[in-house]
């Protein structure tokens, strides 16, 4: 037998003489009238045999097939007509497409009538149709676009173009696939990418509530401090993270890690174990939070609730310029203060006391690149402190976002206490839109929100995430409702302002950096990311998972909303590999990523350094010590190659170097710059502004 490949010359030839007879039947001829000719297609299995164009012309017996060209390549070349006939009689079915004339489709029946063939009238692609393709339509099958329905192929092509042409990338088109066959309608996919906020097309998913069965402490059970019981005898019963956290230890002195969602109640956990030892005097408390304005909030807080029961004091170190803050009293029974604040005491051999328990709240830093190895390093530091001076120190660390929490809770040697409840739902939704688009966006969606009240009578406020101080500005004024930036550049006072004022519901937004917010108690119901960028690097799993947890407060909203804005192809500097719109879905769709700290050569040799200076010849168990993997032996060589210590006690140079937190090329530029007379202080401010950016 000859076998037949698919290919339209090679099968017509099939058609002549004996030949003709071993080739099978084919599946369907399908017409489609374009201009004054239709478009012939044969299909056999799935497979287009033939594309060709045929005219019919006017006998005595009616219409008959007149011209008859097949597509060769590029090229038409004619046949016989007869040969059409053989194949409309071969063929099981014959279709004629609808979008076929009324007058066309009468003269095709005509003609096949003429040869005792039927035809019937198919939805089809049109698009597919006028390009030789076979695409019949169903109801499930068919997308709208400009009042008429085409396939799903050809509609994706549609929105290809419109991709390409706006720059998106692979996660974006994903999404906007998904829409379309989910949807059925081009226009609308398209509208999306012009900022339109259809709620169907924008919504990604719903993060549930879910609420785990713990059973709560009664407060009038805890064993604790009289004074700090008073100050807890608005509440009936503790939370059920802190419920878990007390069943598991946390008022006998055990270490905690503390993994729980935003607003689930974490901070009091620290509160219960470091107030009531402070207040029984066995030992101060330091809370060490990752920001200065974090650190002011919290310490403000402190001082509200425990002022009149405790000391308090504010410790977020100085500024390389201008030296110490004067507010700092080491000899307070509570020390609320940054990491970096904290640690400089230590670099500079302060006596911080008797330390009691030390919260280190928001771990996870520890997984950051640029800030995660000073903060293994201080945690590494501060214990050595406390076992020096024969401290009785309880650990408790605390996060709401950690992906390997059981691997870094051994790490920290601490009892893992790890609750997963989500207070309220979250609606996540996405939409796209450029730069200036995005504002318009926010307006709307501020507006919305505070239009509207919970069930519990609270209006919706929202916290809009950008990546720049500027930018916060720029969206606030352009708001209409009232709204004001919040960054690190407003001092406490104007800060505070704006936290009474959103607390009292006076604003509708606040308009904030990622870098400050990720941690300050805004009660929002909405969260906008106007950038997925903190500065000019795209967030984290953990930062995004974090920042938009901000989202619903179980006493204020019935539910959290989230709107990411991506901007098509945006980056936000040359070092961007990915866009905002692959990044979007990157996070959107991420698993928690494992807190995780890495040591190249440079962080390696600050912490070490740091280490030789607190705890000189010990340095190597302190190194050994911290959650990352340091090469201690390395990291030695390169601070006696500096010239940063001389044996395992710094040099006067190595000295200055850690207690300014520099990097090794940072000290190496400044004094390549005071050798060449340049102005020390422009020297600074020139590191300042490369740190920021």
């Amino acid at each position: 037998m000859t076998s037949v490949a698919p290919g339209s010359l090679k099968y017509l030839a099939t058609l002549r003489g004996d030949v003709s007879k071993q080739v099978a039947d084919v599946d369907t001829l399908f017409l489609h009238e374009d201009g004054d000719d239709h478009a012939v297609v044969v299909r056999r299995d799935g497979e287009r045999l033939l594309r060709g164009r045929l005219e019919l012309k006017e006998t005595d017996a009616g219409p008959r097939p007149g011209r008859f060209r097949v597509r060769d390549g590029d090229d038409e070349v004619p046949r016989r007509p007869e040969q059409f006939v053989e194949m409309a009689r071969r063929a099981a079915r014959i279709r004629v497409s609808e979008q076929t004339s009324r007058g066309g489709r009468r003269e095709l029946e005509a003609m096949l009538d003429g040869y005792q063939l039927e035809a019937k009238q198919v939805r089809t692609c049109r698009i597919c149709a006028g390009k030789g393709r076979y695409s019949p339509l169903t109801a499930e099958t068919a997308i709208e676009a400009d009042d008429e329905h085409i396939c799903p192929d050809c509609a994706k092509r549609e929105l290809e173009r419109e991709a390409n042409y706006r720059g998106l990338r692979s996660g974006a088109r994903d999404r906007l696939e998904e829409l379309l066959l989910e949807v059925g309608d081009l226009e609308r996919v398209r509208n999306l990418l012009s900022g339109q906020l259809d709620p169907e097309l924008t919504k990604f998913d719903e993060i549930s509530a879910t609420t785990d069965e713990i059973d709560p402490v009664p407060v009038e059970e805890l064993d604790v401090h009289p004074e700090l019981a008073g100050s807890l005898e608005q509440f009936d019963e503790l939370l059920p993270v802190q419920s878990l956290a007390v069943d598991n230890g946390l008022l006998e002195g055990r270490d905690q890690l503390v993994v729980s969602a935003t607003a689930t109640g974490k901070t009091l956990v620290g509160e219960l174990a470091g107030v009531d030892r402070a207040l029984r005097g066995e030992g101060k408390l330091l809370f060490l939070v990752p920001l200065v304005a974090l650190a002011n909030q919290k310490h403000e807080d402190f001082t509200d609730e425990y002022g009149d029961l405790l000391d308090v004091t504010l410790r977020v170190g100085a500024s390389r310029i201008r030296g110490s803050g004067n507010r700092f009293d080491p000899e307070a029974d509570v020390i609320v203060g940054t990491y970096e604040g904290v640690d400089h005491a230590l670099r500079t051999g302060k006596d911080l006391g008797d330390i009691g328990t030390v919260v280190i709240d928001e771990v996870h830093n520890l997984g950051e690149d640029e800030r995660g190895h000073r903060l293994d390093g201080f945690v590494s530091r501060l214990k050595h402190y406390c076992r020096r001076n024969d401290c009785d120190s309880q650990w408790v660390y605390l996060s709401a976002t950690v992906g390997n929490a059981g691997q870094l809770a051994d790490r920290l040697d601490a009892q893992l206490v790890e609750f997963e409840e989500r207070p309220v739902p979250i609606e996540r939704h996405v939409t796209f839109a450029d730069g200036s688009e995005k504002i318009d966006i926010e307006n709307k969606l501020v507006g919305r929100a505070f239009d509207s009240k919970s069930s519990k009578g609270y209006r919706g406020q929202t916290i809009v995430f950008t990546n720049s101080r500027r930018r916060c500005h720029e969206i606030s004024r352009r708001l209409e409702y009232d709204s004001a930036p919040y960054h690190a550049g407003l001092d406490n006072g104007q800060r505070k302002r704006v936290e009474r004022q959103f607390g009292d519901q006076e604003l509708s937004a606040v308009v904030t950096t990622a870098a400050l917010a990720a941690g300050v108690d805004f009660p929002a119901s909405q969260v906008i990311f106007d950038s997925l960028a903190m500065g000019i690097e795209w967030l984290s799993v953990q930062e995004f998972e974090q920042m938009l947890g901000r989202a619903g407060r179980p006493d204020y909203h019935d539910k959290g909303t989230v709107y990411v804005l991506v901007e098509p192809d945006c980056t936000y500097h040359n070092s961007m590999e990915a866009g905002e719109d692959e990044v979007a879905f990157t996070l959107l769709k991420g698993e928690m990523e494992p807190v995780v700290t890495r040591y190249d050569e440079d962080s390696a040799v600050e912490e070490t350094l740091a280490n030789v200076t607190v705890a000189g010849t010990a340095t190597k168990r302190l190194n050994d010590r911290m959650v990352g993997e340091v090469p201690t032996k390395h990291a030695v060589g390169k601070l006696l190659e500096y010239g940063f210590i001389d044996g395992l006690e710094p040099t006067p140079l190595g000295r200055a170097v850690t207690e300014h937190f520099l990097e090794p090329d940072e000290a190496f530029a400044m004094l390549d710059g005071v050798r060449k007379g340049l102005d020390p202080y422009e020297l600074v401010a020139e590191i300042e502004l490369r740190d920021e950016h």
